[in-house]
């Protein structure tokens, strides 16, 4: 089984609430930061790390994220029967992205200087992870509030508390996933095992990243890209 990853997921299925009127009649991954939708800002990350295989998960207006993205060499895991969140969508896609380690990105966040992807990559160690984790310091995670979701060692290592925010981008290996026998649940449901097992480490991203969970955080992500101080 290859270990470097080679394909990644692109969570897209979400409804998108706390955006409010933004998410109406358009989903959230189409909502426009610095004049193109937030879904290719993600896009551009992979694409510059050189990923093979792309796989974007739908179920909220779905037909307008799958029209989108048509052409752009990205498949589509279906979910428009039922939305599965981030375990259950990433085991539907499983099929679509391949064998070995996958890596998976949130579509609402914005990035400034080293490419998250290429990082991952390179800090990855499949003999003893099993997930590898982007985080960001809290007074570094514009558009977030919260004192983090996971402490680290100093070998790197994360258990669940306080001290770093987690990105939305890491590698994981999937292999887990099916012993899960909900058809319905988040990835932290296989986390909190791979945890258990000492297999879950973190690697610090010092670049700018920005939370686009609301409208105010637009401002903020346009002005991250820009380079404001």
């Amino acid at each position: 089984m290859r270990d470097t990853p080679q394909s990644v997921i692109l969570f897209a299925a979400g409804f998108g609430t706390r955006m409010g009127a933004l998410t109406k009649t358009r989903p959230k991954p189409l909502v426009e930061v610095a004049g193109k939708p937030l879904i290719d800002h993600a896009l551009d990350l992979i694409k510059e790390a050189g990923v093979e295989r792309v796989v974007a998960n739908v179920h909220y207006l779905a037909d307008q994220v799958e029209d989108y993205l048509a052409g752009q060499n990205v498949m589509i895991s279906d979910e428009r029967a039922q939305i599965l969140e981030t375990g259950g969508g990433l085991r539907k896609a499983l099929g679509l992205l391949g064998e070995g380690p996958v890596m998976t990105l949130n579509t609402d966040a914005v990035w400034r200087g080293e490419n998250v992807i290429t990082k991952l990559r390179a800090h990855w160690d499949g003999t003893k992870m099993d997930a590898l984790l982007a985080l960001v310091r809290p007074e570094n995670a514009l558009g977030h509030s919260g004192k983090g979701d996971f402490s680290m060692d100093a070998k790197g290592c994360l258990m669940r508390g306080e001290g770093y925010v987690y990105t939305g981008a890491q590698v994981l290996n999937p292999s887990g996933i099916g012993s899960i026998s909900q058809d319905v649940f988040s990835l932290n449901l296989l986390w909190d095992e791979m945890i258990a097992r000492g297999r879950v480490y973190g690697v610090l991203y010092d670049g700018g990243w920005c939370d686009v969970g609301q409208p105010s955080s637009i401002a903020l992500a346009e002005s991250l890209l820009r380079g404001d101080s």
